[in-house]
């Protein structure tokens, strides 16, 4: 149970309707993409303490360090791994394999962003797969919309399979303690089916401009993929972390560790081994440019996230939400996993699903008492985590992935509607929930 909102708001406004008022100002302006996300959430936690919504203590207990640790970890890895070239030798050792034929080069780009999206995250995945491509497809002489837009579905179906794979579910694992192995189990046997499947139907809906001559066909085959790769030594010293930081997630919970305790020892050690042996000016100039690389931005943007959401719950506001959920749905399990999912996917693609994600996790924690307590709500964890993730494909600003590829577009001088996507993937991810929906269905709610 959480403590009585604080009797001391500024003006002796009503707490529940500032926090409230707080929490939709913040998204309202993300939504504007005028100012910096992380700005704005700061300056949102900022204001639910200074309301006095929130206590400095209270506000610093809600903030999950789990996921802090857990994503900022993985981004140092990450940073690290990028300068061996390794990502870039996988997309173009991919499309020499087909033999650079377009449909075999787009679903061999899809299939390696899906897979590293699984086991690193989707944002990095599509940073480091998205230059590549349109070099591929310079090439190749084809338009590189169709490939663009099949890596960001790509990277958000992937995402879906495991923990680390999406920022929405590294939240959801973490507050509702569900493990690597866990998300593996349960969300992973059905991505490959709805991978599959709206890989078909892309080919099908870009069939015509999946053509290139013989004459560019081998411009692909004279890419030499080894040089892309640029340290050896540091190659096989990233794969042996990441390795093993992976193995440590699918054991993690037998011993009782945290995901974030995985990946910031596997971060330091890499570190370590990063700058084995240099002079100490030289190691701290290599520090500095591996934290150059974190994504700060993301890190502070789910500090204030967490405040935020912290300060809403605190009022009451997100268990009187519970309740009238569970009124909507008459109290019926399979009713509230099919709202879930529906909701989840819709409001993703209308919104980032990073925020809104934040705002449902204590919404269905206060549903547990209902059920029967947390194990038997388990299946909510999943239908949120599908919708979430699957629904940010429904538009560019679903989630970041799909903005970061947009602006590599734009910059290449491609760029990419924002309603001409909408256009393309809205319908494939509606699609997509169906089969989720199904799935749940069938291995769950039956």
């Amino acid at each position: 149970m959480h403590e009585p909102a604080s009797a001391h708001v500024v003006f002796g406004l009503d707490p529940l309707w500032l926090a409230v008022s707080i929490l939709l100002c913040v998204y309202a302006v993300v939504m504007m993409e005028k100012f910096n996300r992380a700005v704005l959430s700061i300056l949102g936690a900022g204001l639910m303490i200074l309301s006095g919504v929130l206590t400095q203590q209270q506000a610093i207990a809600g903030v999950d360090f789990n996921t802090i640790g857990l994503l900022t970890g993985m981004m140092v890895i990450v940073a690290i791994s990028q300068k061996t070239g390794v990502f870039q030798y996988v997309a173009i050792w991919s499309a020499k394999l087909v033999r650079g034929h377009p449909v075999g080069v787009i679903f061999m780009l899809a299939t390696v962003t899906a897979v590293f999206s699984a086991f690193l995250d989707n944002v990095t995945t599509v940073l480091l797969i998205a230059p590549v491509t349109l070099l591929i497809t310079d090439a190749l002489g084809v338009r590189p919309y169709p490939y663009l837009f099949a890596e960001i579905l790509a990277s958000n179906i992937g995402g879906t399979a495991t923990l680390i794979g999406d920022p929405p579910n590294i939240m959801i694992g973490s507050q509702a303690h569900l493990s690597f192995y866990d998300f593996l189990l349960n969300l992973a046997p059905i991505i490959p089916v709805i991978f599959l499947l709206l890989m078909g139907l892309i080919w099908w809906m870009f069939r015509a401009d999946l053509q290139a001559s013989d004459e560019h066909r081998r411009l692909i085959m004279e890419f030499n993929e080894r040089d892309a790769i640029k340290d050896v030594i540091l190659l096989k010293k990233s794969m042996l972390v990441l390795f093993s930081v992976i193995v440590g997630f699918t054991v993690a919970h037998q011993f009782h560790l945290e995901p974030a305790t995985i990946a910031m020892t596997g971060a330091g050690l890499l570190l370590l081994l990063q700058t084995w042996g240099q002079p100490l000016e030289d190691k701290d100039h290599a520090y500095e440019g591996v934290m150059a690389e974190v994504e700060w931005t993301t890190i502070f943007f789910f500090v204030g996230l967490f405040i935020i959401v912290t300060g809403v719950e605190h009022t009451g506001a997100i268990s009187w939400m519970a309740e009238r959920t569970l009124e909507m749905t008459g109290g019926d399990f399979n009713a509230t996993a099919a709202a879930i999912l529906w909701i989840s996917a819709i409001a993703s693609a209308l919104i980032d699903n990073i925020p809104f994600v934040a705002t449902m996790i204590p919404l269905i924690q206060g549903m547990a008492p209902s059920f029967g307590g947390d194990e038997m709500i388990v299946p909510l964890w999943w239908a949120l985590a599908l919708g979430a993730c699957l629904g940010g494909n429904g538009s560019l600003i679903g989630a970041s992935a799909n903005l970061i590829v947009a602006g590599f577009a734009q910059r290449a001088g491609h760029p990419i509607a924002f309603l001409t996507f909408a256009r393309h993937a809205f319908g494939l991810m509606l699609l997509s929930i169906v089969v989720a929906h199904v799935y749940l269905y069938l291995r769950y709610l039956t």
